[in-house]
């Protein structure tokens, strides 16, 4: 039986570019991800669990294979790319001023909504 996912614009773009490289669906691609991706976590090349103890900083990355390296590296600045609760609510605040909250695709500067009067 089908199921829905969620998947954030930035992830869907990805597929979308891989899919049409390889003449795959989206589904089609995802799909080759995952089994991928369970494959290299089952495979005994990385230890997907020295892998999120870096992640968690309870191993120095040092400790880690090349291969256990890249993909925290690949965890690590996904991770990174995610706003934190300040953040959020940092730009939330500017965003209520009328003030800058980001750039557009073509590097133009995002103004909130003013406050009324302003």
């Amino acid at each position: 039986m089908a199921q829905s996912v969620k998947l954030s614009e930035d992830v869907m773009a990805l597929v979308r570019r891989e899919a049409e490289l390889q003449s795959r669906s989206v589904a089609g691609q995802i799909t080759h991800w995952l089994k991928i991706g369970r494959a290299i976590e089952h495979s005994g090349a990385l230890d997907h669990k020295r892998i999120l103890s870096a992640l968690e900083a309870k191993l120095d990355t040092v400790e880690l294979t090349a291969e256990e390296e890249a993909s925290w590296l690949d965890a690590f600045t996904n991770k990174m790319a995610e706003a934190g609760p300040d953040e959020k609510a940092f730009f939330a605040k500017r965003q209520k001023l009328g003030l800058g909250v980001g750039l557009d695709a073509g590097g133009n500067l995002i103004h909130g909504e003013s406050h009324p009067g302003r």
